[in-house]
């Protein structure tokens, strides 16, 4: 994904997603600006994410992992498409970079195909361990090449502990099998929603949030379309079945990810991976608390862990270099946007 020459200097204060526009120099690299919402924007996408295993267990009997990935990601598509077209998002001249807007939409499609095959072949505790622990180190490793957000010690902790939180908390009172094929497999769904957020963060310097979704949220699901032939959509049909594929639709991902691309405006890629990590723990806690499961002590120490990367990201620190300046650029596009309005 070469495609990451940096806007210029003159365009940087019109266009949407210039509020955060790292350099090579910046000392900051991969930080989190405690002075904005943004981390908190991932963490709340987070906790929606959380809830899809939870109303998977209230889906009626056939709903298999592949169709209710694919429902999910048709209907909350469709959604943020529709509501960027209504917005007016999409009514922007600027152009959409080829290769991120490409990019975007296959990784997203890719992250479906590859995690529910990795689960499938290699089970839930190896696939969901090697997925998440693998997404953040790729996203530093791109961030850094293609966006210019150098690590910091404080997102190498944060990864640290997220990551071992992770594994903690997915491997408890889990056998756990490995097959090679599907690590592979659960390798590349971590790269291929490090590549979304890293192309995420490439559209946010020409688009605006709204459109970035919409747009790359349904040229995934049209990807994908043709995979609705091939599963079982029995269960869709009943109520419950319909009230489950709109919460998944609606919430855990056209809101979610309305959330979690905001937060992107200010939040270094590697950082908002590392932040998203808080998914797995609130799927732990709403199967104690909603569904009723039993974790085993070690889990509980893998949430702690989550909850301790999650304090190391978001503990207010300096104000950093040039953030004086972010902030004229926002009151400047602001007062731009009112004029045009």
């Amino acid at each position: 994904m070469p495609d990451v020459t940096l806007l210029r200097s003159a365009d940087r204060a019109t266009a949407t997603g210039c509020l955060l526009n790292t350099q090579a120099g910046d000392n900051e690299g991969i930080a989190i600006e405690a002075h904005t919402s943004g981390p908190w924007l991932i963490v709340a996408a987070a906790v929606l994410w959380g809830t899809t295993g939870t109303a998977q267990a209230f889906a009626p009997a056939g709903a298999s992992p592949a169709s209710v990935g694919v429902v999910r990601l048709v209907l909350g598509g469709t959604l943020l498409l529709a509501l960027a077209w209504g917005r007016g998002a999409l009514r922007q001249r600027a152009r959409w970079p080829r290769i991120a807007t490409v990019a975007g939409m296959v990784s997203m499609a890719a992250y479906q195909l590859c995690f529910f095959s990795a689960v499938a072949r290699t089970g839930v505790a190896a696939g969901t361990v090697v997925a998440i622990g693998s997404g953040p180190v790729i996203a530093g490793l791109l961030g850094a090449l293609l966006l210019h957000e150098r690590p910091t010690g404080r997102w190498v902790a944060a990864t640290a502990l997220a990551v071992s939180g992770g594994v903690f908390l997915t491997v408890a009172g889990r056998t756990v099998q490995v097959d090679v094929w599907g690590i592979v497999l659960a390798v590349g769904a971590g790269a291929a929603y490090a590549v979304y957020t890293i192309a995420s963060k490439r559209l946010l310097r020409a688009q605006p949030p709204d459109a970035v979704t919409g747009v790359v949220f349904f040229g995934g699901a049209l990807l994908l379309l043709p995979l609705l032939f091939f599963v079982k959509l029995d269960w869709l049909w009943s109520a419950r079945g319909a009230l489950v594929a709109l919460h998944l639709g609606v919430f855990a991902t056209a809101l979610a990810y309305i959330l979690y691309i905001r937060g992107l405006l200010t939040v270094p890629a590697a950082t908002a991976v590392t932040l998203a990590l808080v998914e797995p723990a609130t799927a732990a806690l709403l199967g104690v608390f909603v569904l009723g499961e039993r974790l085993p002590p070690v889990a509980f120490l893998g949430i702690g862990l989550i909850a301790a990367a999650l304090a190391v990201l978001t503990w207010p620190g300096r104000t950093p270099p040039g953030y004086r300046q972010l902030q004229n650029m926002r009151s400047h596009f602001a007062a731009g946007r009112s004029g045009v309005e």
